[in-house]
């Protein structure tokens, strides 16, 4: 079976984002979603009107490939480069509400878990979610790419 290891990351989120928009309606952004920032270091809010789900597809990929991860290490992957004008640039950590707030979502859709004092985990069911949207997409790269027919999970 194929895995998100075997597809194209962006393409996976998009595909993963959709599916969670159209099909769970546990994920649903917040009423203060469309004027909220994802962190100190960005300057305006998302210009996506579907950043959110695009933001839970993301996690729930991360959640994935390292869990059991924790909060604080989604803030840092998700964090960037803030400005301080004529000084130097230092790294902080994106908003955790954003990332607390959609860990939160996923976990009441019954597709992560949370495993004491280690940190979020896949769920069997969220696991299989996953490599279905996975496999889908690898499908439909190999009816455009014939060549990718080598890289299936199979």
């Amino acid at each position: 079976m194929t895995t998100p290891y075997d597809v194209p990351v962006t393409q996976f989120i998009e595909k993963l984002a959709k599916y969670l928009k159209e099909n769970i309606e546990e994920v649903q952004p917040p009423s203060w979603a469309s004027f909220a920032k994802t962190g100190t270091h960005v300057e305006k809010q998302p210009q996506n009107p579907d950043w959110w789900y695009t933001r839970s597809a993301s996690i729930l990929r991360k959640v994935y490939i390292q869990g059991p991860i924790g909060l604080e290490k989604l803030r840092a992957q998700y964090g960037g480069r803030k400005d301080f004008g004529v000084k130097p640039e230092h790294a902080v950590k994106a908003s955790g509400n954003i990332i607390r707030k959609s860990l939160q979502q996923l976990e009441s859709a019954g597709l992560v878990q949370i495993i004491a004092s280690k940190g979020r985990s896949m769920s069997p069911k969220g696991r299989k979610l996953v490599k279905e949207v996975a496999e889908d997409l690898h499908k439909g790269l190999v009816k455009t790419t014939p060549e990718l027919k080598k890289y299936s999970g199979d």
